[in-house]
Order: structure tokens, then C-alpha cells, then sequence
């Protein structure tokens, strides 16, 4: 099983890998983490080199994240909440997440965004508040970029340093790998299924 991830993922190229991240940050339950770490595994075999990948899968980050700016940039506020409320299930968030960040980024400034990158759960949702704000764009893509660029090389690397740890383990290596898929997937599955509308809470 887990070589059939990787072989799909080495096959696909590093146009597989700009796709990918570009979903991991619009479509969950897609985890940057599973995807860069196998791409540093492809590194450590050599079917991939560490910069060309670096840099393909940052810029599917950016892309990824400027689609949420873009939104929240776009549409506002008065747009953007009925659909949120709406689709908030699918999303695995909702409307009082996004106003907690906004409040989190206006407390903070733009550097947020930079810092946020580095948190699993938050870098991609701070991408529509700053898009709300209408922060100046260049500065959102130029700290989306840094900060995306240190999280993924972290993970290139990780990723590399366990293929070298565990080549004669394989075994070990392909159950990490399914354990990180299966625990997103059933995170993902446990919010949708435990999402509550808004109006439902607010008659509670």
C-alpha cells in the first residue's frame, strides 16, 4: 500500500507535487506533511532533487493559500459568511473560526501570516482574513512564500532523513506512512461529523 503512494506520487512528477499542494491548502483532508515527506523520501532515492521540489511545492503552497485571500479579498465579509455557514461541514470549519483568526491577525499585524505557516492547523485559514483586510498582496505572497519555504525544506528533509534511517526497514516506513494518512483521514471524517451549524448553537 504505501508503495503505491509513493510510486504515484514519483510517477506524477513535480507537477503531481504542485497539484497536490495546491489541493492540501483548499480541498481537506489533503496533508502537506504526507505529501512533502514523501517527496523528501523520493529525494533520499534520488527520483527527485531536494531545490526543483522545494521551490514546485512552495509555489503550489502560495497558490493554494492565495485562493483563500483571494476569496476573502474579493467577496467580504457580507458574501463570505452565508457560504461559509453553509459549507462550513466540508470545510471542517466555521464562521466563528474565521473571526477568531481575524481578530488573532489584527492583534498581530501581517506577520501572522509568516509565523502561521509553521502550524498545522492555522496556516490556511489565516489566508482569508488577510484577504478581508485586504492586506497588500505582494506582502501576503511574499510571507506566505518565506514561511512556506522553511515549513516544506523541514519537511523535504525529515521526510529524507527517515528514508536513510529506515531503508532496511521498510516495513516500519510504510506503516508511518499510512498511520499519517489514516489519522488525517479520520480527523477529518470526526469534524465533519461532529460539525454543528451555527444556528443549531446559537438555539442551545
Amino acid at each position: 500500500m504505501h508503495e503505491l503512494v509513493i510510486d504515484l506520487i514519483a510517477r506524477s512528477g513535480y507537477f503531481g507535487i504542485f497539484l497536490l499542494m495546491v489541493l492540501e491548502n483548499v480541498i481537506p483532508p489533503v496533508p502537506s506533511e504526507v505529501i512533502m515527506g514523501i517527496g523528501g523520501l523520493l529525494v533520499d532515492r534520488g527520483d527527485m532533487e531536494f531545490w526543483p521540489l522545494l521551490l514546485i511545492g512552495t509555489t503550489g503552497t502560495v497558490v493554494g493559500n492565495y485562493f483563500w485571500y483571494w476569496l476573502g479579498d474579493k467577496y467580504g465579509y457580507e458574501r463570505l459568511e452565508p457560504f461559509v455557514d453553509k459549507w462550513g461541514r466540508w470545510l471542517t470549519v466555521d464562521w466563528e473560526h474565521i473571526a477568531k483568526a481575524q481578530v488573532f491577525f489584527a492583534q498581530r499585524g501581517h506577520w501572522v501570516v509568516f509565523a502561521l505557516r509553521f502550524s498545522p492547523f492555522l496556516r490556511t485559514i489565516i489566508s482569508l482574513p488577510a484577504g478581508l483586510v485586504h492586506m497588500p498582496k505582494w506582502k501576503f505572497i511574499s510571507f506566505t512564500f518565506a514561511g512556506s519555504l522553511i515549513w516544506n525544506a523541514a519537511l523535504i528533509g525529515g521526510g529524507a532523513w527517515l528514508g536513510s534511517q529506515l531503508r532496511e526497514s521498510q516495513d516500519v516506513l510504510g506503516w508511518i506512512i499510512i498511520g499519517l494518512i489514516v489519522l488525517t483521514i479520520v480527523g477529518y471524517v470526526w469534524r465533519v461529523m461532529t460539525w454543528v451549524p451555527r444556528a443549531e448553537r446559537d438555539e442551545s
